[in-house]
């Protein structure tokens, strides 16, 4: 009972307190039984940058060459102040496109406002700020109102206006109140005839002269002498004689305005539309002074008055009215030319004919053989001709060849040389030309047939 068992680790046992040395000694052999262990992989692969500490960062690397480095400097400051503008631009944009979208939405409401189509009238009379009295071709005349949005200081009498389609209320202004048509009347382009390519009409041509040139490059010598220049010129002749040749020349040589109408242009379908066209005509060349107005087949519009028993008929004589007044009326046409054409003269009216209003009447007679000489020369100037062409026994024949005829009959040679795969014109080829050209100007009705 006296003596107690002893216990490892216990009080006085081995390992124990008190225990002595042999406890401590059989801990570390059990430390050297353990397995051993390989150490754990490096985590980075690769050999080990070296640490630079803050003063090796904030050194600044050695730069050369110094001029590339400022090349580079400008460059990227050129690029800088680019950008600066772009974002100057894109914020201006960003600013005013609030702007853009109500003034938009604006003009929009007003084409709401205004309608689509609209018509096209002129301003008759202004009642007062908001109302006025217009007209249309097609119909009478209307008092309407004007919209607030229309600018009333361009609003005049006899203005082109636009118009509501279905009340009539001025909703616009046309800025180019002139006729279409008359823009495209003008010569713009100066025509490549000129008096050396007329033969003969040396008199014709001195004529035209004194009546159309002289007074608008020298009006001071008509004062002089004390007479007022002609007024107005007319070309009458056989068809073919050189009157519409001769037009384009003077548009050639002359550096006034040349407005250009034949006068079948001015039968409009409207009434009222033609004598508009003839106060516009006029109205543009007294603008464009100094000009010559040019009108071609006048006998379209100016043959002789006769009771009328159809409205077209008697509208083609208000036109022509209309013509006579611009011709000669209250109104003094200063630098303006008035040249006529025509092959009937007989059929016109004597009032157009009158001086005062045509002050000088050029005839146009078919060629005799000194002007046939200079057609025919002027128009085989450029062909290619044979050795056995003898223009001698074209030139003296009898037949009635006006200058159209000869050209007609230069053309046909070359053409049948041409079908004969020839380069050269020969004789017979003028011959047969002038045969062809002859039997269609007298109908299909073979020459001496019924002798």
């Amino acid at each position: 009972m006296g003596n107690s068992p002893s216990f490892p680790g216990g009080p006085g046992g081995p390992g124990g307190p008190g225990g002595g040395g042999r406890g401590d000694g059989s801990g570390e052999g059990e430390d050297a039984k353990k397995k051993f262990e390989p150490p754990a992989p490096p985590v980075r692969v690769g050999r080990r940058k070296k640490r630079r500490g803050p003063v090796a960062t904030a050194k600044l690397p050695l730069v050369t060459p110094t001029a590339k480095c400022r090349l580079r400097l400008l460059k990227l400051e050129r690029v800088k102040d680019y950008l600066l503008m772009e974002e100057e631009f894109v914020a201006t944009q960003e600013q005013f496109k609030p702007r853009e979208l109500k003034s938009e939405e604006e003009r929009s409401k007003v084409d709401d406002i205004r309608g689509s189509p609209m018509g096209v009238g002129t301003l008759e009379e202004i009642i007062d700020d908001n109302h006025a009295i217009v007209s249309s071709a097609v119909g009478p005349e209307y008092y309407v109102y004007i919209s607030s949005f229309v600018d009333k200081d361009q609003l005049e009498p006899n203005c082109s206006v636009l118009l509501h389609n279905k009340v009539n209320t001025v909703v616009g202004i046309l800025a180019d109140d002139v006729d279409p048509m008359v823009n495209v009347m003008k010569v713009d382009k100066a025509p490549l005839e000129s008096y050396a390519d007329i033969g003969g009409l040396e008199a014709q041509i001195q004529e035209i002269k004194e009546a159309v040139e002289l007074p608008l490059t020298h009006p001071e010598l008509y004062e002089d002498i004390g007479i007022k220049p002609p007024k107005g010129v007319i070309l009458y002749g056989e068809p073919g004689t050189g009157k519409t040749l001769l037009a384009k020349a003077v548009a050639n040589s002359t550096s006034a305005t040349f407005l250009r109408i034949v006068g079948s242009e001015l039968i409009q379908k409207y009434l009222g539309d033609g004598p508009k066209l003839v106060r516009e005509l006029f109205r543009v060349a007294e603008d464009m002074a100094p000009s010559i107005v040019f009108i071609d087949e006048i006998d379209a519009v100016g043959t002789k008055r006769y009771d009328a028993t159809s409205g077209g008929e008697r509208e083609i004589q208000r036109t022509m009215l209309e013509l006579l007044n611009q011709l000669d009326g209250f109104d003094a046409r200063g630098d303006v030319k008035v040249l006529l054409a025509t092959n009937r003269i007989e059929t016109l009216d004597p009032a157009l004919l009158r001086p005062g209003r045509i002050d000088r009447k050029i005839e146009f007679p078919l060629p005799d053989e000194k002007t046939k000489r200079r057609i025919f020369n002027i128009h085989t100037s450029r062909m290619t001709l044979a050795d056995d062409v003898n223009l001698e026994a074209l030139i003296m024949s009898k037949d009635q060849l006006s200058g159209a005829d000869i050209k007609a009959v230069c053309t046909e040679a070359g053409l049948m040389a041409l079908r004969e795969r020839r380069m050269r014109v020969n004789q017979a080829d003028f011959i047969k030309a002038k045969e062809n050209v002859m039997y269609k100007k007298n109908q299909g009705v073979p020459e001496g047939l019924y002798l």
